[in-house]
């Protein structure tokens, strides 16, 4: 029994290991390394000898094992701190919930096993089946949560998940300290009302990690429209201005040639300097086809150049163009925002590039920037949005993060109506 029980914590501790870094890996979205197991693996083995060593309970040993992990989280997979705290807890609170779950089954029906040579394959099985739960929990939470950014709604997240982790921990301490209990009517409703509850505790936080994410996007959004809100007010009030402008320009010819007429040049010369200076404020400095490129352009850019980047612009608008501003508006607007962050941090000669022709059916769209070699790939919220509109125009998004330089190329389907058009339409 006691090879066996060596057998059986060695299986949970290294499944425990290989679970914990791949959970944070993609809820992180970043590569996880083969010495990120090694280390974790090593230190949890560290923990379990000092628990044995000095008689600890459970409850010292898994904070310890939060420590840990939230260390690897924080300085391994370079996340700020609240993000790594969340991920840590959750990833653990899991793991103990799917063990709690089968230790509800297990004090049910193991109980009148002990001493029988049945018992042994059975709670192989029960590791084997409790470790099977542990990674459906960890997809279906990666399905409702991504912590790849340091998101608004991070910090919110850590009460709820504290609570619910709690919890498990409390009813794990209280009710399977001692696994096996003498049968009972009593002790076996009171085990299927544990396993309901902790079900319903799993239910109830993944209902509450889907909603942040929903605020998070729908907050994404409003910042998206407010910011398509201010380009349509900025065209219009340049439209006034040059419809203002050309409804004078024919005073102003005529001021010119009375000049002139008179032989007054320099006074004519230096009229004409103030005429080319406000028509040049009314124009913007791209010309695109596409008034919303244009100002996002004008603003992303000139900021762009107040940072001591170089910009350059090589973009014209399809012929026949299907996609709408809206998502125009998405693409520009955050692919724009991270080659200007991600220039901040270059040391040296900084530069944007943007280029988009037409390509039979297709558009695509190139955005080349500087980046820090040391800085990892994040697929951001930026990035996903980006994602999302080629997605809806049958296209595509390719990354390449090499040389110091970040090239996303953004393909778009110009020929077919969007998904939502489609949908609109049937």
């Amino acid at each position: 029994m006691e090879w066996f029980s060596l057998g059986l914590n060695s299986l949970t501790i290294i499944s425990q290991s290989i679970l914990h870094i791949a959970f944070s890996g993609h809820i992180f979205d970043k590569k996880t390394k083969v010495w990120y197991f090694v280390i974790y693996l090593f230190l949890l083995c560290i923990i379990e000898k000092i628990c044995i060593q000095f008689s600890f309970s459970e409850i010292p040993a898994i904070g310890l094992e939060i420590i840990v992990l939230y260390g690897i989280n924080r300085f391994m997979f370079r996340n700020r701190h609240f993000v790594s705290l969340v991920a840590a807890i959750l990833a653990i609170y899991i793991f103990q919930l799917s063990f709690g779950m089968i230790n509800s089954v297990e004090a049910m029906i193991f109980s009148s096993l002990i001493g029988k040579p049945q018992l042994y394959p059975l709670l192989l099985s029960a590791t084997l089946i409790a470790i099977t739960i542990c990674i459906f929990c960890y997809i279906l939470i990666l399905k409702v949560l991504s912590l790849k950014e340091d998101k608004s709604y991070s910090k919110q997240l850590l009460f709820p998940t504290l609570f619910f982790f709690s919890l498990e921990l409390y009813i794990l301490q209280t009710s399977y300290h001692h696994l096996f209990y003498v049968f009972s009517l009593e002790e076996f409703i009171k085990h299927i009302i544990l396993l309901f509850l902790q079900g319903l505790g799993l239910g109830t936080l993944i209902y509450i990690l889907h909603s942040f994410q929903i605020q998070g996007f729908f907050t994404s959004l409003m910042q998206i429209v407010q910011l398509q809100k201010t380009y349509i007010v900025e065209a219009k009030m340049r439209y006034e201005q040059t419809r203002s402008f050309r409804h004078d320009i024919k005073n102003h010819l005529c001021i010119l040639n009375g000049l002139l007429n008179v032989k007054k040049v320099e006074e004519a010369k230096r009229y004409l300097k103030k005429l080319k200076i406000t028509s040049t404020s009314l124009s913007f400095s791209y010309q695109t086809g596409n008034p919303v490129i244009d100002i996002l352009l004008d603003e992303k850019l000139t900021f762009a150049k107040m940072n001591g980047i170089v910009t350059e612009v090589s973009l014209l608008s399809p012929n026949i163009c299907r996609i709408d501003n809206f998502d125009l508006c998405v693409i520009f607007s955050n692919a724009l925002d991270n080659a200007v962050n991600a220039c901040r941090f270059v040391e040296g000669k900084k530069s944007i590039h943007i280029f988009g022709e037409q390509q039979g059916d297709f558009y695509r769209l190139e955005f080349k920037n500087t980046c820090c070699s040391k800085s990892p790939l994040l697929m951001g919220i930026g990035l996903s949005n980006i994602k999302s509109v080629a997605k809806k125009y049958h296209g595509t998004i390719l990354i390449d993060n090499t040389n110091q330089y970040f090239c996303l190329n953004v393909l778009l389907n110009i020929s077919l109506p969007s998904d939502s058009s489609s949908n609109q339409n049937s």
